[in-house]
Formats: C-alpha cells, sequence, structure tokens
C-alpha cells in the first residue's frame, strides 16, 4: 500500500501488480483525495517520478517499478475585498444573514482563490478581516456551492462563538426544499443513520457504522411525476448530509451529481436552504428567516411537473 504524504513530503510506492497500467490510472486508484487532474498536473511539473526519473501521465508501469510521490506545499491564498452584488436578508452590528446564490463558493481555497462571499463580505464589512481563521473570518456554517439560501456571518468574535454554540447545541432551526427521485412515502419520517468519510473515496461521505451520528426529517410536500419534493430539517449538520441520506434510502436528490441523478431540467442540485432561525447574539431574541425559491428551481418544478426529470 503507498505511503499517503502531506505537502512537501515524500513517498515511495513499489509496483507489484497490475503491470502495463498506466502511471496516471494506478495514482488515481490509490489516491482517491486527488483529482485525475491534480494527479496529471503533479506529474508534468516533475513531483512524480518513476524508478527516479521524470514521467508521462500515460506512462505504462511493470512490475518491481518504484513510483515517487511528493506533494508541494499548498498555494498560499490570500483574502481580497471584491465588490460583488450580495441579497442581504437581514443584518446588525453582530451578523448578516445572506441569501447566497448557487454556484457561489463561501470561502477562498487554492482551488477557489476569489470571487468567494467572503471576499463580496470584506468590501462590506472590513473588519472581517481582523479575526478568526485568516481564510473564514465570520464563518459558522456553511452550503455547498451548488446549494442557494439563507447562511449567516459573524461580524465580531463574541457574535461568531454565540452562533457556533448554537449550532454546536442544535438549537439552530434550518429548512431545506429538496427535490428527489421517485414517489417517497410515508409523507413523514426521520433519517437517522451515522456518515462518515467514504474509505474508498475520500471527496465523498457515505452512511457507514463507524460514522458521526446524523438525523434528517422529512415531510413530503408535492408529488411532481416521477419525483418528490420535500421539506427537510437536520439536527445535526454533516458534510453532505442531505443528499447522502436521501441517496442511501434509495430517493437521490435530483440534479446531484455526485450522489444524486442528472437531471435535463435542472442544472445543478435541487437543495434551497429555504428557513434559518437562530437567536440574536446580543438580545437573545428568537428571529426566522425565510428565503423563496429561486428561478432555476422553480423553472425546474414546472418541467418535471409536465415530463419528470
Amino acid at each position: 500500500m503507498p505511503l499517503h504524504p502531506q505537502p512537501g513530503a515524500k513517498a515511495e510506492i513499489w509496483w507489484v501488480t497490475r503491470p502495463d497500467d498506466r502511471l496516471d490510472r494506478y495514482l488515481a486508484r490509490e489516491y482517491p483525495e486527488l483529482s485525475r487532474s491534480r494527479l496529471q498536473k503533479l506529474i508534468a511539473q516533475g513531483y512524480i517520478l518513476v524508478n527516479g526519473c521524470p514521467a508521462r501521465a500515460s506512462q505504462k508501469l511493470k512490475s518491481g517499478d518504484r513510483v515517487s510521490v511528493t506533494l508541494p506545499p499548498p498555494e498560499m491564498v490570500s483574502l481580497v475585498p471584491e465588490l460583488m452584488p450580495l441579497t442581504v436578508v437581514y443584518e446588525d452590528n453582530d451578523l448578516v444573514v445572506i441569501d447566497k446564490p448557487a454556484g457561489l463558493v463561501v470561502h477562498p481555497s487554492p482551488g477557489h482563490k476569489a470571487h468567494t462571499i467572503i471576499n463580496a463580505l470584506l468590501a462590506r464589512c472590513p473588519d472581517l478581516a481582523s479575526f478568526g481563521n485568516s481564510l473564514r473570518p465570520g464563518i459558522v456554517h456553511r452550503l455547498d456551492r451548488d446549494t442557494s439560501g439563507l447562511m449567516i456571518i459573524a461580524k465580531n468574535v463574541l457574535a461568531q462563538h454565540y452562533l457556533v454554540n448554537q449550532f454546536k447545541e442544535r438549537s439552530v432551526s434550518k429548512g431545506y426544499l429538496v427535490l428527489v427521485k421517485g414517489r417517497l412515502t410515508p409523507v413523514r419520517g426521520i433519517i437517522d443513520a451515522p456518515i462518515g468519510r467514504n474509505p474508498f473515496n475520500r471527496k465523498r461521505m457515505a452512511v457507514m457504522a463507524e460514522g458521526r451520528a446524523a438525523r434528517t426529517s422529512f415531510e413530503v410536500k408535492d408529488y411532481l411525476n416521477d419525483c418528490t419534493l420535500l421539506d427537510i430539517s437536520t439536527e445535526t449538520g454533516r458534510t453532505h448530509q442531505i443528499r447522502v441520506h436521501l441517496a442511501a434510502i434509495g430517493h437521490p436528490v435530483i440534479g446531484d451529481p455526485v450522489y444524486g441523478v442528472k437531471s435535463k431540467s435542472v442544472k445543478r442540485q435541487f437543495v434551497h436552504a429555504y428557513r434559518l432561525g437562530f437567536r440574536l447574539p446580543v438580545t437573545g431574541e428568537y428571529r426566522e428567516f425565510r428565503s423563496e425559491l429561486p428561478s432555476d428551481l422553480q423553472q425546474a418544478m414546472r418541467l418535471i411537473g409536465d415530463e419528470g426529470a
């Protein structure tokens, strides 16, 4: 088995089986946490050697070949304010609630250095840069890139701690509108199944006995042809929880390319965070906010209702 190096470290792999396999295919199988394009780039840049020599992605491996893998240090990412349109639902001295559009990443990372929610908020609230994680200031929870809907961002340390504690105590009320494949019955239910990192694909999550506790409640709002529109609430906030749980019960999310099913009617996962309720940091007053279903998902519902998914 290959070692999995940390950035800047080296691991050596002795090839012992399946001769004549391509180098990039072998590495993709052994390093599922790295994308094929990332591995091909590392090969082209000379970070991956075969028998101490530069290699090609298409190079065929032989029994006994030694493959050396070095992961370069992660790219430095800095926060830069950007003037970008944001739909602000509520704002005070402690926090801002936004209605996030689909396709927008929450915070910068090596793969998304700019054009994120945080870049836009820094232009609106410059003090965000003065506290918290250097790349995630004010973040108390996140939405997937292709999930739309309501998000809270704290504007100071005390507010961030207060809001994070509410999420830990599971006192934040979260509601999602989700369209799934098939006619789900019964009309109400709870999916209680632990979720962990998929051991065969580190970029995916899965229901597994050794995972962390996860609970998802659902209620049927409507049946659209061969699909079901659900009102979902989550007691826990595991990575990809809604999509993993629904796929596990045989009703995958429409438009989800990872756990769900593709659809001609919608170009992204049909998940919208339409409801968000929590206590304000200073007064303790409970406030609840709602967001209308975006136009792309409304259009998808019309098309699916007429033609199916």
